[in-house]
């Protein structure tokens, strides 16, 4: 049995401000057609994850729905995690080991550098520094969840805005 993580930066974001919170920053225009666009490719790649599960800062839950809304997954059924914002890659890590057994396939949406480490970290391979919007797809066979760790995945499709047209 394999199971699969796509892990995403989240899209393009507002300019930080001096008087708001990072955490409230929210998607750029731009941004929300990035995330569509990559959303749709994912959709044509026939990818359903059964869980999504985001960070609670304003740009990577609305990346997250408005991926799911491409991917014809309800917004309401993506679960906010609020270390994943500023927790490191162990927060990412902590939130793949307690995925349920019953779950096959997940989307993780978050921020760089811990999206790029942590998926440099499952695949001992470089990826470079995610793009924004970008989403990395990791593959492991023969795994539970909870014994995912350190060069256990093998890197699947990559796929940045940038790519796309």
């Amino acid at each position: 049995m394999h199971r699969i993580l796509y892990i995403v930066r989240h899209a393009k974001a507002e300019d930080h401000s001096a008087f708001g919170r990072d955490h409230d920053r929210d998607l750029t225009p731009d941004g929300i057609i990035a995330a569509a666009r990559v959303g749709r490719n994912l959709h044509e790649r026939n990818v359903r994850p059964d869980q999504l599960i985001s960070s609670t800062a304003n740009r990577a839950r609305d990346t997250a729905k408005v991926m799911a809304e491409q991917l014809g997954i309800d917004s309401d059924a993506i679960i906010l995690d609020e270390k994943l914002f500023d927790g490191g890659p162990r927060a990412y890590m902590a939130a793949v080991n307690a995925l349920p057994e019953s779950v096959q396939s997940v989307m993780i949406v978050g921020h760089n550098p811990d999206v790029s480490y942590f998926s440099e970290y499952l695949t001992h391979q470089s990826v470079g520094s995610m793009s924004k919007g970008a989403v990395i797809e990791i593959k492991f066979e023969n795994l539970r969840w909870a014994d995912v760790s350190g060069r256990t995945g093998n890197l699947g499709f990559q796929v940045s805005p940038k790519g796309l047209t």
